[in-house]
């Protein structure tokens, strides 16, 4: 008889496991096929804003559209906003326009314009359709500009008022908490005349410490404006000298067109920064998110063009055949020889395309670009030869074929650094994009004078390697 005081026996019964936990994936999947905006809205919102954004991103295209149209518009926008650009535009791209301009009511008109003006046509005019007049009417003006400009980075939404308002009228805005003035966060007071020209900008501290009934006329200064086509470089030079967060941006009959601020100036510099080394690594704007045969597509022309240039780099071994069967040491060469070249050239393009960036040099400077990098290049090829040299004489115990493999190498080194730092600027002169097409003539043009040199000059050299 069992001892009631006693647990019972367990031993033959089976033990139970422990549920596996629950992946966030596979609780937002569920609220998702229950259609539950409310539970999707609360497992986003407690995560970071970027980790919030992978979920989306990882689900299917239809289940992004059908998240996107669950969760409250506040946090639809911030997921759109937070996407690298080209997701945020196939994002909007899907949805229905009335949802579409719901979401992009939410967003600054920079990041409204930037969206619209990568739609094609008639999802933007569906679009533009649903949001109020006027902003539709900004967006449209907006997108005219050139992404890399003042206009094509300012916000329409300038923090402006007319030459007869006083202090009262900006601090009561600023009090009432207006719906729209999240908008102006860092922009200081502009004054317009009659003809919306900015005549003048209030500090804080004057704002602060004058009168109530005063005229922003008697205590504001004379701004300082760009142009809506002032170009990136010199926005960057301006915020650079100048403390400003922000800068009222001017059509050309003067009226005031909008702010550009120093962030936006800023992500800008870095996103063609991020661009330009995509680029050179010929990937372009890729997302593992976007559409399978899209990115195979994207890719296989960039590779299908390399197949060709390789075709001509490996004729020119093709050539000197009997060369390399004579001395088959050279082969082990060829490699290291283009290799280290193509390095140094992919330095030079780099400062190349930073100081194009920066504005610092222009197409016109070629020749100065080409004297600077040649003598570095004459004293780093000099030094990458001689330790070539030494490796290969070493290696294989022969000093004249080192001197074939460290010439061949120092000669090369000097002509990757001439076409790094040159290349890019000549294709600017052409309109092409520098730093998609330098990495790809770079690389073929120093492998094809890389085997060239080395079998052109062992073939010279060859009753002292054999």
């Amino acid at each position: 008889m069992t001892d009631p005081a006693e647990p019972p026996d367990s031993g033959d019964r089976p033990e139970t496991e422990t549920p596996p936990a629950v992946t966030m994936r596979e609780r937002v999947k569920t609220a998702l096929d229950a259609a539950d905006g409310a539970l999707l809205a609360e497992l986003l919102e407690a995560l970071p804003l970027s980790a919030a954004l992978r979920q989306l991103l990882a689900l299917s295209a239809e289940d992004r559209d059908r998240l996107l149209a669950l969760v409250p518009t506040d946090l639809a926008a911030a997921l759109v906003e937070e996407a690298p650009h080209a997701a945020a535009t196939e994002l909007v791209e899907r949805l229905d326009s009335d949802r579409a301009a719901e979401i992009l009511d939410v967003l600054d008109s920079d990041v409204q314009a930037d969206l619209i003006g990568d739609l094609d046509s008639d999802d933007a005019d569906a679009i533009l359709a649903e949001m109020e007049p006027e902003d539709a009417a900004d967006v449209r003006r907006l997108v005219e500009y050139d992404d890399e400009t003042a206009g094509g980075l300012m916000v329409a939404e300038a923090f402006a008022f007319p030459d007869s308002a006083t202090v009262g009228d900006v601090l009561r805005m600023v009090v009432e908490g207006d719906a729209d003035f999240e908008r102006y966060r860092g922009q200081h007071p502009y004054v317009t005349d009659a003809e919306n020209r900015p005549i003048g900008v209030v500090s804080l501290r004057a704002l602060l410490t004058a009168h109530k009934n005063t005229k922003l006329t008697t205590i504001m200064v004379t701004p300082m404006t760009v142009p809506v086509d002032a170009p990136l470089d010199s926005l960057e030079d301006i915020f650079d000298a100048e403390t400003f967060l922000g800068l009222p941006v001017v059509e050309a009959d003067g009226r005031l067109a909008g702010v550009v601020s120093r962030d936006a100036v800023r992500d800008a510099a870095l996103e063609r920064a991020e661009s330009d080394s995509l680029k050179r690594q010929q990937v372009g704007d890729e997302l593992r998110s976007m559409p399978l045969w899209l990115r195979s597509r994207r890719r296989l022309a960039w590779l299908s063009a390399n197949i060709v240039l390789n075709v001509i780099a490996a004729s020119v071994i093709s050539a000197y055949e009997q060369t390399l069967t004579a001395v088959i040491a050279i082969a082990v060469f060829l490699p290291m020889v283009s290799d280290m070249s193509g390095c140094s050239g992919n330095q030079a393009v780099g400062v190349t395309m930073r100081e194009l960036s920066l504005g610092v040099v222009q197409p016109k400077d070629a020749i100065r670009v080409w004297f600077k990098e040649v003598s570095v290049g004459a004293i780093n090829g000099i030094a990458l030869g001689v330790l070539i040299a030494l490796v290969a004489w070493a290696w294989k115990g022969n000093p004249w074929l080192g001197l074939v493999i460290g010439s061949a190498l120092a000669l090369n080194t000097v002509l990757a650094v001439s076409i790094g730092g040159v290349v890019p600027l000549l294709l600017k002169r052409l309109g092409q994009d520098p730093a998609a097409a330098s990495g790809p003539l770079l690389t073929t043009i120093t492998d094809m004078a890389g085997f060239f040199l080395v079998l052109s000059l062992a073939t010279l050299m060859m009753p002292y390697l054999v």
